[in-house]
């Protein structure tokens, strides 16, 4: 119970030191957007992006950088919480998966992809 609820405080801390929007994690560029939309490229349980299906070698060193610029934001935030980083990361990956916008591919088992419709996701046991 005392995890969650610093893992709940350290999400809140993480918005609004950024703006409010998990989005603030990292900016989209017009590229990984297309990416996002078409399917090729998908937010992740584990609070990442992922690939759906083979990216070009331009949307995927996007995305790798994205995800190194998520991965620092959630250490900083973590470690001033004193929670672990998976951990906070994963409450961001289920805030963010809960969210997502229909059309949008997401994954909730690692390597297993599905493409959000009108009904909530099912979202893993870790989103409590």
């Amino acid at each position: 119970m005392m995890r969650t609820s610093k893992i709940g405080i350290a999400f809140m801390g993480l918005a609004l030191a950024l703006g409010g929007s998990t989005a603030a994690l990292a900016q989209m560029d017009a590229e990984v957007e297309a990416a996002m939309a078409s399917g090729a490229v998908g937010e992740q349980a584990d609070g990442y992006l992922g690939f759906a299906k083979a990216p070009s070698g331009g949307v995927k060193a996007k995305v790798d950088a994205i995800n190194i610029k998520r991965r620092e934001g959630y250490t900083q935030v973590a470690q001033s919480k004193n929670v672990p980083i998976e951990a906070f990361a994963a409450s961001i990956g289920c805030k963010t998966l809960a969210g997502l916008k229909p059309g949008r591919s997401y994954s909730v088992a690692k390597g297993v992809w599905a493409t959000k419709g009108a009904a909530p996701i099912q979202l893993p046991a870790q989103c409590g």
